[in-house]
């Protein structure tokens, strides 16, 4: 798979956060930002702090969706945004946290995305994670699933995009 090489280094350092602390993959600085980022509000190890379903799932309010986030982009029903970041060159990285678990997720990724415009490009499927880049002809991006230790049913999908230049 041939991802481009700056998402997929952010993604996987903010991935791989959340896999160390088991909980929402809250953004670290990697480089100058435009425009700070917001996340829900955390307790101490970047869990929200409303209260978890049981399980151990988040269930905090959702943050909403950024203006400047593809309105034609899915997003499955109920996701919960957990944080937003603006990065330089115009990339946005939107992470939620999905209930519906991992195959209705995925499968809903396979389905949307295409029906929406994007096209999909150099996925790949693993046992508790996927990704995959995708293209419209006004977007680029990449999207991360990864299954959510402690929180039966629970994924985190994230969203990193540009617009195409």
């Amino acid at each position: 798979m041939k991802p481009f090489a700056p998402a997929a280094v952010l993604v996987g350092a903010v991935l791989g956060l959340a896999a160390v602390t088991g909980c929402s993959p809250a953004p670290r600085n990697a480089g100058p930002l435009r425009a700070t980022p917001y996340t829900a509000a955390s307790a101490p190890g970047g869990c929200p702090t409303a209260a978890s379903a049981p399980g151990g799932c988040p269930t905090a309010a959702s943050l909403p969706l950024p203006k400047d986030f593809p309105a034609d982009l899915p997003v499955p029903e109920g996701a919960v945004v957990t944080s937003v970041e603006h990065r330089t060159g115009g990339r946005l990285i939107v992470a939620t946290v999905v209930r519906s678990g991992f195959d209705a997720t995925l499968a809903f990724l396979h389905k949307q995305l295409p029906k929406a415009g994007y096209t999909p490009k150099d996925g790949e499927v693993e046992k508790d994670d996927a990704e995959s880049n995708f293209s419209s002809t006004t977007v680029r991006g990449r999207w991360t699933l990864r299954k959510m230790p402690d929180c039966e049913g629970g994924v985190y999908l994230t969203y990193l995009t540009s617009a195409v230049s």
